[in-house]
């Protein structure tokens, strides 16, 4: 996608980030309507995390994009580092531009780069549309996943 620049999150992104969690979560949990503390700790905390990158893409300014990357050592795959994708979110908005997968294949360049074994990551199963998104990008439906919420 020309002009998408992606870039690590900043704490001043946090409300732009919070803007498409919303959009597309409502769903699924309640998220409160004002940026509070506890999201104010948390992207201080990932931030600091050198096993993290929490990263936005912006178009002339504007966030339109953004994705959490933890980086796991395990050891399976002879101690292979596997890269988790989580809270992929492109604006509503922007949908169907290319976006989203320039940001995955900017994860998978770095994924790559590092000499990880695995990129992987969950998807809710209501959200069929990005599940046909990440089989086009080459992800294979190969595990079952579960939560607990508390």
């Amino acid at each position: 996608m020309s002009g998408l620049q992606i870039r690590p999150a900043t704490p001043e992104d946090l409300a732009a980030i919070l803007v498409l969690v919303r959009e597309d979560s409502k769903h699924y949990f309640e998220e409160p309507d004002t940026v509070s503390d506890n999201q104010r700790a948390a992207i201080e905390e990932i931030g600091s995390d050198a096993h993290q990158d929490l990263l936005v893409g912006e178009i002339d300014g504007t966030v339109v994009c953004t994705a959490q990357v933890t980086w796991m050592r395990m050891l399976a795959g002879d101690g292979g580092l596997y890269c988790q994708v989580e809270a992929v979110r492109t604006s509503a908005a922007r949908r169907g531009q290319g976006i989203g997968a320039t940001l995955m294949a900017h994860i998978e360049n770095e994924a790559r780069r590092r000499g990880a074994a695995r990129m992987q990551l969950t998807t809710n199963r209501e959200r069929v549309r990005a599940h046909g998104f990440y089989e086009r990008l080459g992800f294979v439906d190969s595990h079952i996943g579960m939560k607990k919420y508390f």
